[in-house]
């Protein structure tokens, strides 16, 4: 790689990225470095982040307002597809990173820059999403990967590093844990979780309450979608970064969205991560209770089939690649119809879906009871019986022998005799 002359930097404001900036300048030269902030709802305070990255030695910092790009742009299709990776995993950093590192690249182009640079580990995802995320976006752009690079190699050396090199460091008791937020989920791995029988510390959660000390009345709320998107809460609209906001306030009170599992990284161990996602868990189930009345049989099972591949792509940072584009596709005409209203109840930990409504809901109560309704003759049911198990019928009297599982059952005829496969006695 050529000496790069001015960096872009994705910069989070901690220990990690502030480091990089003084080590970008002393490993190449004295080039200039721009820090790159996407805010994607993790509540930090940017003017402190801000003022960091300059102590650190940055030259130029920007910070990007994406919230609501984050929720429409990503996280709303992400829904919408149905994504859960591993049938477990809301797919929060996974959402983001393609985000952050797409304003990354559009303020390194603005700025010049020959360079994005990023401080991910060489263990995990994050790495591949944002490297993957460069080459569809700005493949001429130099990549450095500090962690892959540098010869700092534990958090002490890196505390030294900074204050050998004036970079503010906050004396602070480390976190047991690595933590990643944003409007979607807060995220916990390494340290004390890296013991998959160890219970994850009472004290590590913040979105959510412990489920035993919620609230002991349930909160029932409404959420209402339009063509597979949410777009209001208990009847009243609100914009997406709102209602993300609200949902995670209401169902974090009582205990909603605690996920703690051990998932396949795409570099190929196990991890164990412990996530918080209350506002996402109540949506991702009602959408689903949402699709039973609107969508057919068919495209609701077809659709079925294609979620866990669309959360793979995602997870592995494959979200500027074609096949997910075409995916979303597919996702858009099956939401044509997804409008209506799901009922929820929060309580103790657990959402549940008690409602569901929809002005074309292909739900029919005459075709559904099992009293007298109209529009279905019961004796229309052999004929279709006969014609629906012909092939097995056909098939059975070409192989008897195939048929049957395993010997004839002794089973007890209604005479007292016994079926040909019970032992005498």
């Amino acid at each position: 790689m050529a000496q790069p002359s001015h960096v872009a930097l994705a910069y989070s404001g901690g220990l990690d990225t502030s480091v990089i900036i003084p080590w970008l300048k002393e490993h190449y030269g004295g080039c200039r470095v721009t820090a790159v902030v996407a805010d994607v709802g993790q509540g930090d305070d940017f003017d402190e982040v801000r003022a960091k990255a300059r102590a650190s030695g940055a030259d130029a910092v920007h910070v990007v307002d994406v919230r609501r790009q984050f929720v429409t742009d990503y996280i709303y299709p992400a829904l919408r597809a149905g994504a859960v990776y591993e049938g477990r995993y809301l797919l929060g950093t996974s959402l983001a990173r393609p985000l952050i590192a797409r304003v990354q690249v559009e303020v390194a182009l603005a700025e010049g820059c020959d360079a994005l640079a990023h401080g991910c580990t060489g263990k995990g995802n994050d790495q591949v999403r944002f490297e993957l995320a460069y080459q569809a976006l700005a493949p001429h752009l130099a990549v450095i990967a500090p962690w892959r690079e540098w010869t700092l190699g534990s958090r002490e050396e890196e505390i030294d590093y900074a204050r050998a090199h004036g970079v503010p460091v906050p004396v602070t008791r480390e976190k047991p844990y690595s933590m990643d937020q944003n409007l979607w989920h807060l995220s916990f791995e390494s340290g004390v979780l890296e013991d998959p029988w160890a219970e994850p510390p009472a004290d590590m959660f913040r979105l959510t309450v412990d489920p035993a000390a919620a609230p002991d009345a349930p909160e029932y709320v409404e959420i209402g979608f339009e063509r597979g998107a949410p777009v209001a809460l208990d009847g009243r609209p609100l914009d997406p970064v709102t209602l993300v906001e609200a949902l995670n306030r209401r169902a974090g009170a009582h205990g909603v969205g605690r996920a703690d599992l051990v998932e396949n990284r795409l570099v190929g161990m196990k991890s164990r991560g412990v996530y918080e996602t209350p506002g996402g868990t109540v949506l991702m189930e009602a959408h689903h209770h949402l699709e039973t009345i609107t969508l057919d049989r068919d495209t609701q099972h077809y659709k079925a089939l294609v979620a866990p591949r669309y959360a793979e792509l995602v997870y592995n940072g494959l979200w500027y690649s074609p096949l997910r584009r075409a995916l979303d596709a597919f996702t858009a005409v099956t939401q044509e119809t997804v409008t209506g209203t799901v009922r929820v109840k929060l309580f103790k930990g657990a959402c549940v879906v008690v409602g569901r409504a929809a002005a074309q809901s292909l739900y029919s109560h005459d075709l559904a009871t099992f009293g007298r309704g109209e529009g279905y003759d019961h004796k229309d049911a052999a004929g279709f019986i006969r014609l629906f198990g012909l092939p097995a019928k056909v098939f059975a009297a070409s192989h008897p022998d195939l048929t049957r599982d395993g010997p004839a059952l002794p089973v007890e005829t209604p005479a007292g005799r016994r079926g040909p496969g019970a032992p005498r006695r």
